[in-house]
């Protein structure tokens, strides 16, 4: 009988292990079971159970799902390894920037061909279309703030930057090309404070008013539970991050039918309805496989597709 199982690792570990497979979790351990990272966002592992779930339904394939990878190196790092023959939350932008080491893409179709040209040069993997949703970092702020300012893109803060305080995730302060430098070159501004922290957080920040603005993920189920606005990105400076699974070549030409059941999850999820899954996992406390679950189950596992 079919079974998905589901594994949870530290990803450090597997980061240090990176010249040998972390034990008990390859993919190998079993010719019928297909390893699948998910990861450490309730979006990763919602996206790895969606996954595991159409590969179940459409081959004879056991699945085993590893949640918990916290960076796309360690994800990428476990393929490398054998641990594992799909993964699951793949981004073009942070893979073009990261896995490759190759500058910002920032036109789409541009970043997806980087992505899958030289991941199959490269690695012999293989990037499948997007789910259909970028979940790219967008500008965050209060429904009062926004009416207050008369905020709806980015360009609107150009005259009231100075006043407000911002709270951004760690790593983008420093970032080079997307990050807070290229940010005040591309806008023409700066805020007045701030304030580096993590990216969990920032939403509990701008809710309680203790940030004015704040540096979010797009598709992230908080923004609706706090009924924040999204702000444009009128410029267009944040590259695309449009989410695609990636496999191994080497598990298609075993299994030929995964090819099928990864192409129909091909735009299947746009970025309003990735929040909705999201806020089931964050909001409503719904595990994440289950809020996959319930999405394959409502949509009949896109069989006519």
């Amino acid at each position: 009988m079919k079974k998905v199982k589901y594994l949870v690792v530290l990803g450090l570990s597997l980061l240090f292990l990176s010249s040998c497979s972390f034990p008990g979790l390859s993919s190998n351990d079993g010719e019928d079971t297909v390893g699948i990272t998910g990861g450490v966002t309730s979006e990763a592992q919602i996206l790895g159970s969606l996954v595991a779930g159409m590969v179940e339904h459409y081959t004879d394939l056991d699945t085993t799902v590893i949640n918990n990878l916290a960076t796309t190196t360690i994800n990428h790092q476990a393929m490398m390894n054998n641990d594992a023959s799909i993964s699951a939350a793949r981004y073009t932008g942070t893979d073009v920037t990261t896995t490759l080491g190759l500058p910002a893409e920032k036109d789409p179709k541009k970043a997806f061909d980087i992505v899958s040209t030289e991941f199959e040069k490269r690695y012999q993997q293989t990037w499948f279309p997007s789910y259909g949703f970028d979940n790219t970092y967008v500008f965050l702020v209060r429904k009062d703030t926004a009416e207050q300012y008369n905020l709806k893109k980015v360009s609107d803060l150009q005259n009231v930057a100075g006043e407000l305080t911002a709270g951004v995730d760690t790593a983008w302060i420093t970032r080079e090309g997307d990050g807070y430098d290229g940010f005040k070159e591309t806008y023409g501004f700066e805020f007045s404070s701030i304030l580096p922290m993590q990216i969990g957080l920032v939403y509990d920040a701008v809710d309680a008013g203790r940030m004015d603005i704040v540096l979010g993920y797009s598709t992230d189920g908080r923004i609706a539970s706090y009924d924040l606005v999204m702000l444009e990105d009128d410029l267009s400076f944040f590259p695309p991050y449009d989410a695609a699974p990636v496999a191994t070549d080497e598990i298609l030409r075993k299994n030929p039918k995964l090819r099928e059941a990864l192409n129909k999850l091909a735009g299947t999820i746009d970025t309003e309805q990735m929040q909705k899954l999201n806020f089931r996992a964050d909001n409503d406390l719904m595990e994440p496989a289950m809020v996959a679950k319930e999405f394959l189950d409502e949509h009949r596992y896109f069989e006519g597709k």
